[in-house]
């Protein structure tokens, strides 16, 4: 059936109704945005500049930040600026985009976390081999394989939404454009739509915790035989990813495995992963890693003695 869509425009209906609120949320998310560009921002300079963090581990790591500030950029910056706005609007080509592409970065973020943990269980369960098989060509297979697995998702997403008749109403209930609340306002049954939603996010997400959760259980196996200092450095790395692995997939699961129905609590557990987390990351990973923090002093300590030279 043609798409007949009288909507081209969207009006978002936004976290909380009262403008006092809204304002309190715009002075508390600002510096939380700002704080992910910038915290993000220093973990990829760091490691592309630092010759002590060119492992393959900082490699990923650096790829994560940097889809952190895309991720985070594609929602939070009209999250922001809608929370002073009295009318709340989006055109529909716009939601389209946001979709595509706030899930073409969050499956790229999965798909990093897993080879994050690929790389791990390499490190410290086959050590004397891990440069052998951790090649460079390897590494930035694996990372373009995470930027094509998030293409492949998100243009099915957008896919499925795209025929889809919008003839009215045009209120959104969330704060930023996703799957289940357009759905909602579709001039059609979206049963089917919802279940390749949840086959394509809501699975995906489950069977790679279960992956992840597994490799995890593996690698603390296998520490056993390590020595007191080798297991302290190899938990402390691998506290970091398990900690950012549960921060990641709780609320994306709690979001997407769950029937197409939008509840005031969805918005704030969506809040959590698209504000909140992406500003985290870099600090659950710096405070927990000398060889990051070194690496971040010596930078800064440049920084100075170039400016003071000048």
């Amino acid at each position: 059936m043609a798409s007949t869509n009288n909507v081209t425009e969207l009006i978002i209906t936004g976290l909380f109704q009262d403008p006092e609120v809204q304002r309190v949320c715009f002075v508390l998310f600002l510096p939380v945005y700002l704080a992910t560009v910038v915290g993000n921002g220093l973990i990829v300079v760091t490691v592309s500049v630092s010759k002590s963090l060119h492992s393959p581990m900082y490699f990923f790591l650096g790829y994560l930040s940097l889809v952190e500030i895309c991720y985070s950029s594609t929602v939070v910056p009209k999250f922001i600026t809608d929370l002073l706005a009295k009318v709340k609007t989006i055109s529909l080509k716009g939601c389209l985009a946001q979709i595509f592409f706030s899930h073409f970065f969050g499956v790229i973020e999965i798909l990093l976390l897993m080879v994050m943990a690929y790389d791990r269980y390499v490190a410290i369960c086959k050590p004397l081999h891990y440069m052998n098989i951790m090649s460079r060509q390897l590494c930035h297979m694996l990372v373009a394989g995470s930027w094509l697995g998030g293409f492949i998702h998100s243009i099915i997403q957008v896919l499925i939404t795209i025929p889809l008749p919008f003839c009215g109403p045009n209120v959104i209930d969330h704060y930023f454009c996703d799957l289940q609340p357009l759905f909602k306002l579709a001039c059609t049954d979206t049963f089917v739509e919802g279940v390749v939603v949840l086959a394509n996010s809501g699975l995906i997400s489950v069977f790679s915790l279960v992956i992840l959760v597994t490799s995890y259980i593996v690698i603390l196996f296998n520490l056993r035989n390590r020595s007191a200092e080798g297991r302290r450095k190899a938990l402390s790395t691998c506290a970091s990813h398990i900690t950012v692995v549960i921060l990641f997939f709780g609320p994306a699961i709690f979001i997407y495995t769950r029937p197409s129905t939008t509840f005031t609590v969805d918005k704030l557990v969506a809040v959590f992963y698209t504000v909140i987390t992406p500003m985290l990351n870099p600090i659950i990973y710096t405070l927990r890693n000398s060889e990051v923090k070194v690496a971040m002093r010596k930078l800064w300590a440049r920084e100075e003695n170039s400016g003071m030279g000048t």
